[in-house]
């Protein structure tokens, strides 16, 4: 099957697999993201706790953008395992679903398969659990582009590079905003002004890709998920956050190394769920970078 990969004879899987694991995402790193074991079109990876990485401090529970993080970046990992040499690979789309919140301090684990590869498209299946597979915590489907661009992630020189890695820090939210019950969101720097409009100052701690460079695309999607839960929240008045079900990102064009803006809106809402949408921009609004689908759960007893 023809592909687009730049073949390497002289280089053995193990030799590529090596080369996976020592040349991550910078955000990737950063987190401590971690590439286990490896097996043709597989990869088993983890993610070690750490306080920064909650969605809501009042029970613990991760913020479900880290999920997405681990999962792109693990999928990511299947695709190059499959391929027979390296090549840049880019994500095309991505679905999240969330099944289980995980449980605050244990170690989060990924299982990625590239079960389907053509000449230039990769599909790719995942699990994230803790104790065990079978009780997943969350699953995804995705799809990447092969060759999507002329870089070679694994063997050129990045073009952004960090001297030391930054502290996993949250800022303190002094204002007491609808950020400051969740670290995560302020790690990655995201904002919110008065109008519930969020923003995402560029920060090299958020590429993925450090060729290009281009922002991680799982970063994106926390980024879009944490948007429309402020705005959602807002809209609708609501004394707590929503529950995020599912959601599918479509990724458009690369994120450059750029102020990264969203606008939201609401498709449906029930009861008890909330359909929305929501686009993540740069320059333009008309030029979307990515947009997002997805479903929250209301809480009982949320409304104000």
């Amino acid at each position: 099957m023809p592909d687009q990969s730049i073949p390497d004879p002289v280089m053995s899987f193990d030799d590529k697999a090596r080369m996976i694991q020592n040349r991550r995402s910078i955000h990737g790193a950063i987190i401590g993201l971690q590439l286990d074991r490896y097996a043709p079109a597989e990869a088993w990876s983890s993610l070690p706790y750490h306080p920064v990485f909650v969605g809501d401090i009042s029970n613990g529970v991760i913020h479900g953008g880290v999920v997405t993080a681990m999962l792109d970046e693990s999928c990511g990992m299947a695709v190059q395992l499959a391929l027979p040499g390296t090549t840049a690979i880019a994500t095309l789309d991505l679905r999240i679903d969330y099944l289980r919140p995980a449980t605050p301090g244990q170690v989060m684990r990924a299982h990625a398969h590239c079960y389907h590869l053509t000449r230039s498209i990769a599909f790719v299946r995942a699990t994230a659990y803790q104790d065990a597979e079978d009780v997943p915590i969350a699953t995804a489907t995705a799809m990447f582009m092969v060759g999507a661009n002329r870089t070679d992630m694994l063997r050129q020189t990045p073009k952004v590079t960090l001297d030391s890695a930054p502290e996993l820090v949250a800022p303190d939210d002094p204002d007491g905003g609808p950020l400051a019950i969740s670290p995560y969101p302020r790690f990655l720097g995201i904002r919110v002004d008065g109008d519930a409009q969020a923003m995402m100052p560029y920060d090299p701690k958020l590429v993925g890709n450090p060729i290009l460079p281009a922002l991680h695309g799982g970063v994106i999607g926390a980024f879009l998920e944490t948007a429309a839960i402020v705005s959602v929240r807002r809209e609708i008045g609501l004394a707590t956050a929503p529950k995020p079900i599912g959601l599918t990102v479509n990724y458009l064009r690369s994120g450059r190394p750029l102020d990264t803006f969203a606008k939201v809106s609401i498709v449906k809402q029930g009861r008890r769920v909330v359909a929305f949408e929501a686009q993540a921009y740069q320059r333009d609004p008309a030029e979307p970078i990515a947009s997002c689908y997805g479903h929250f759960k209301l809480r009982s007893g949320a409304a104000e």
